[in-house]
């Protein structure tokens, strides 16, 4: 379909315009909300994610194919809504208490909605009971959390013993990162999870899901 690739090359190069106006030529002609997130938006986000590792895409193009991704969204999510159809999985993703950098847990976000996840963000300088709260009403399968100081680490921890005092911490995966995390502190901590970038945090969800199931 001509309108998928149109879609796959705007998200791709980063264009928000272009997405958004794909998105609704192919809805207009009857395209399937699902089929263009599966046929186009995907691949397109994978993509970024291997240029991204390749070292052709660095930051700011992960942030513009995240925007031009998230416009197309615009038009998907109210049609998914209405339809009854879900992402197959839920995240949600924030920056741990007292921190207010957000850009790393943005691109994140982006790249697993991107990869057909449905993500909830709930922002930066979110508190431990906040993440439990959300856990709690919105069922999700992953829980992401992010730090980019070192003062600010420790949350990591505080959130997932919040987790595991209000008796939810098996039912989720819980992933780190930021830039002073490593997956030493992943593990002492309890995570199931750290990767150092956003590409990489899309191919550990996927792993710890298919472990998950089998």
């Amino acid at each position: 379909m001509a309108q998928s690739k149109e879609l796959y090359d705007a998200i791709l190069n980063g264009d928000a315009k272009k997405a958004y106006a794909a998105t609704q030529a192919a809805l207009e002609a009857g395209a399937d909300p699902m089929q263009l997130i599966a046929e186009s938006m995907v691949p397109a986000m994978e993509e970024v994610g291997n240029l991204f590792e390749c070292e052709e895409y660095f930051v700011p193009e992960l942030l513009l194919a995240g925007r031009a991704m998230k416009s197309a969204m615009e038009l998907i999510k109210p049609l998914l809504a209405a339809s009854g159809q879900k992402m197959a999985v839920r995240v949600i993703i924030g920056t741990v208490k007292g921190d207010l950098h957000d850009i790393g847990k943005n691109i994140v976000a982006s790249m697993l909605e991107g990869s057909g996840f449905e993500v909830i963000d709930l922002g930066s300088d979110v508190a431990p009971e906040v993440f439990v709260a959300a856990v709690k009403e919105r069922n999700p399968q992953v829980v992401c959390l992010s730090a980019l100081l070192t003062v600010t680490m420790p949350a990591m921890k505080t959130t997932i013993e919040a987790l595991n005092t209000a008796g939810v911490r098996t039912q989720v995966k819980v992933l780190i990162g930021g830039a002073p995390v490593t997956s030493q502190y992943a593990k002492e901590i309890g995570a199931d999870g750290y990767s150092e970038n956003a590409s990489g945090a899309v191919s550990l969800v996927k792993n710890l899901l298919t472990l998950g199931a089998a």
